[in-house]
Parts: C-alpha cells; structure tokens; sequence
C-alpha cells in the first residue's frame, strides 16, 4: 500500500471539521426524530395505521425525486459564496421551521384533516431538508483533494452525526411520561420546536465555516433559470447516465444498497425479540433496554468503531478498510443468537461476574436514579434489582462496524469517484450529483426495506396486536434477524472485492488534474 504524506494546504482545519461535523449531526437528528414521531400520529393523534404508512411512503418517494435536481443545481451554481453554501444557510433554516411545523397536530382536529396537513407540510419539508442535506454532503466531497483527509473529515462527520442516534431512542420514552408532558400530543409539538430550534442553530455552522473548492474559473457550468428550466432537464439526465456508467461508483452504490438496507430490515427486530421473547410480551418488563440497546450502539460506533475504521482505512486502504468493517459485522450478527438467548442471560447473571457487574450498576444507579426523578428523567433511570440482560450487549461492538465503516469509507470513496469523474468527463464536478444519487438509493432501498421488513413479520408468523408470540414465531425472527443482514453484507463484500479505485490510483489522477487545470 502506497502512503502519501498529507500535503499541508490539503488539511483541513478542525473548525471546518467541527462545523461539517455539526451540519452531520442535524443530516442525523432530522430524519431520526422524524422516524420515531412517526409512531405518535397512531398513539397522540389516532391516524389511522394504513394513513400511517402512508404518510411514511409517499413523501419518501417525492423526496427521491429532489435529490437529483438539487445535486444538479449545485453543482452548476455560481455565487460569490461558493456552490453549496448558500444552499445549507437557508436549508438549514427552512429545514428547522418546517419540522415544527409538521408536529403541530392535534387530534381534535380529525383525521382527515390531521392526514392531508402533514402530508403537505412533509413536503415542503423534504424540500427545505433536501436544499440542506444534497450540498452538505456535496461539500464534505470538495473540502480536501487528499485521499486520507477524506476519510478523516467523513470520519469526523460521522462520529458528531451519531450523536443524534445517541438521542433519538430516547425521545418515544419522553413524549410518553407523563411526568414530562401532560398528554403525547402536546410531547410531540413541543419536543418538535426544541429539535427544530437545535437543527437551525447547528445546521448554519457549515455554510458559514466551511470551504469547500475554488469554483470561481469552474468551466462548463449550465445556467440556472427558469428560461433554462428545460434545457437543464436534459442536462441533468445527461449527468446522471455519466454517473451511472461510473464503474467504482456503481459499485460503492451497490454494496450500500445491500448493507444498509439488509440492516435496515431487521432493525426494529432487535426491539420485537427483547419485549416478546426475552420478556414475554411485556414492554413494561422490557422498560428502556431497547432504548439502552441502540443508544450504546450510537457512543460505541461513534468512539471506538469509526476511529479504529479510519486507522485501518489509512493503513492498508479503504477497500481493506470496508471488506474487515464488514466481516466484522458478520460476526456480530452471528453472535446475536447468543446475545439474545434467554437461557444463557439468565446464567450469565448467575455468575459471579455477572453478579458484580450488576451490583456495580445498581450502586451506580441508587445514587443517581433519585436526582433523575428530581429533574424529571425517571424514565432514564435503572432498576438493577430486576436484572440486567447484559449479553444483548455482546455483539454490539462487532455489530456497529456495519454502519460505522460503511458510510465513512464509502463516503471518503465517493469523493475519489468525482475526481475520476472530472478526469473523463471535465467540468463541472458532480460532487451534488454523485452525492444525490447515492443517497438516492439510499432512500429507496429504506423505503423497500421497511416493505420486506413488514413481509418478514408476516411470514414468520408475527401477530402484531398480540400480547404474546409463539415460541416458533420467535424463533424463526431471530434466524431472520441474523440471516438477512450477514447474506446481504457477505454479497456487498463480494461486490467490493475487485473494487479498483487504490491510494495509488487516487494520487494518480489528483496530480493529472492539477496537470490539466494548471495548478502549482
């Protein structure tokens, strides 16, 4: 493996990494909050489960359609603010007030009413976020030309990004004591200005900190307009079969696609198995072990995995970097059938390890559980005297180098892409495109996951208004919440294995670019 030193003007400075870190954070809370408010237009606002799904597919569609254009306007755009930022200063403002907005329901109002307005101001609210998040991201791309400092910057953006998944499984919990809000619906609306309030003030600091590359003498830019409306409608078709034949694209695309989204379908599984088969059916037996269970995944993918993917991607290479990450998480899918057995728990807790660890945490917690309820966060606190299922947390270290390696590396890997880009087609950079396009399978492959995702439950047999499932029910869950995402990341291993796109290569074209555009 060639290892080229950082050259000093390609560093970028820790305030620019803090900011873009900052701009991920909101990429993150945005869409992670409005995942599990989701949940309260059935229990606060008695929408109708089929209106339910709805409102949850249809913008996600339209929001696939935007993507594309906003990648297109960027990337063609000329300001004296650079390409992207103009765009993340007012997205991220309009992405704030929008998501308030869309949580001002209430069900007195019916259902009828309640459906049509949070479909419209979903998406309008798409379209702010979209103005936000499609350059941001195509920002992060343009901020370095240097191989390693690519990784380091999506390194850093991911690890503030997972902050937001620290966060967010703990916001079902709080919209529903009524220790904290009176009523769900009312949790709902105000808890939606606060995250909005917290996403503008955040989502800004990229626009006015961040530099992405000097577009002043960028060639080949189409016009903007609506007289150009038409015309650019062919050009942004003609761009995206450019991408599309991009082979290292195509593939980092794919192996996505299978990896996030073989996740992604059996996400809520994870939650299915600790209230009906570790506690036979009782959420209030089960209480925030779900909620502990993906929090404890966001701080160990953000502090552990992320820096150990980015020590391994600058060592031996990103592809190395990808192909371990994910072996790695092969094994901490296979290790859940373990994890999660009851048996074994139950054993476990009756060893003197066991029995210590949770001594620990019970002292821990008997001196902090009374100021939690003092400040009204009893919700957060934990009972140890009923036991704590600790081998749940086994795989989780294996389990997070799934996502903690893929979007760091495979956005570092993207940003290579546009430069072999540039080198075959020449101006303009696609960063937006590429960037859009990529989360454009993103998008749809979680709009297809949650679809399998449903199907699976069914075909297992899972009842969902049941207080209880059957042994064999849960059973063929838990084969299907290790089965999918291990074949899915075994086949984007396979996809990725002749991955061509080295450090050497990368360096190669980066100097025949500085060659062509005449730079020293």
């Amino acid at each position: 493996m060639a290892h080229i030193k950082t050259p000093a003007k390609d560093v970028v400075p820790i305030g620019q990494k803090m900011a873009f870190g900052a701009g991920h954070l909101v990429l993150n809370l945005l869409p992670g909050a409005l995942g599990f408010f989701m949940f309260f237009l059935l229990t606060a606002f008695g929408m109708d489960p089929f209106l339910a799904g709805l409102l949850g597919g249809l913008p996600r569609i339209f929001d696939a359609l935007t993507d594309p254009i906003m990648g297109f306007i960027s990337d063609n755009t000329k300001s004296r603010w650079g390409r992207r930022r103009p765009y993340i200063f007012v997205g991220a403002i309009l992405s704030g007030i929008l998501f308030a907005v869309l949580w001002q329901l209430d069900p007195e109002n019916g259902q009828v009413f309640n459906f049509w307005y949070f479909l419209i101001f979903s998406m309008i609210f798409l379209i702010g976020n979209t103005m936000f998040a499609t350059p941001l991201v195509g920002l992060g791309y343009e901020m370095t030309s240097d191989y390693n400092e690519r990784t380091r910057i999506m390194a850093f953006g991911q690890t503030v990004g997972q902050v937001a998944w620290m966060i967010v499984p703990w916001f079902w919990v709080i919209i529903a004591d009524p220790n904290v809000f009176i009523s769900q619906a009312v949790g709902v609306r105000q808890l939606s200005i606060i995250v909005g309030v917290i996403c503008m003030v955040l989502g800004v600091l990229p626009a006015i900190f961040c530099r992405g590359i000097d577009s002043s003498n960028m060639e080949n830019r189409k016009k903007i307009s609506f007289k150009t409306m038409f015309s650019n409608l062919k050009d942004l078709f003609d761009g995206i079969k450019q991408v599309s034949k991009n082979k290292p694209f195509v593939k980092l695309c794919g192996a996505t696609f299978l990896v996030f989204n073989g996740f992604q379908m059996v996400a809520a599984f994870s939650v299915y198995i600790i209230v009906f088969y570790m506690f036979d059916g009782s959420y209030g037996a089960a209480g925030t072990w779900p909620a502990w269970f993906s929090s404890i995944m966001a701080v160990i993918t953000a502090f552990v995995v992320i820096p150990i993917v980015t020590a391994i991607s600058n060592k031996w290479g990103k592809r190395e970097a990808f192909i371990i990450s994910t072996v790695l998480s092969i094994i901490g899918y296979i290790m859940k059938w373990w994890g999660f057995d009851v048996t074994l728990n139950e054993r476990f807790n009756n060893t003197e390890l066991g029995q210590a660890q949770t001594r620990a945490v019970g002292q821990v917690f008997e001196f902090v559980n009374p100021y939690l309820d003092s400040v009204g966060m009893s919700w957060f606190s934990i009972d140890a005297s009923q036991g704590i299922p600790w081998l749940i947390f086994v795989p989780i270290p294996f389990i997070a180098f799934g996502l903690g390696g893929l979007f760091t590396i495979m956005m570092s890997m993207t940003a290579d892409v546009c430069d072999l880009d540039e080198l075959k087609n020449g101006m303009p950079r696609k960063e937006g495109t590429f960037g859009a396009i990529y989360w454009w399978m993103v998008k749809l492959g979680q709009a297809l996951a949650l679809v399998l995702s449903g199907a699976v439950l069914k075909a297992v047999g899972f009842i969902s208004d049941a207080e209880t499932q059957t042994l064999e029910t849960m059973t063929n869950l838990r084969i299907a919440d290790i089965v999918i995402p291990a074949v899915t990341a075994g086949l984007a291993i396979w996809i990725m294995w002749t991955y061509s796109l080295t450090e050497k290569r990368a360096h190669e074209i980066k100097e025949k670019l500085i060659e062509r555009r005449g730079e020293i």
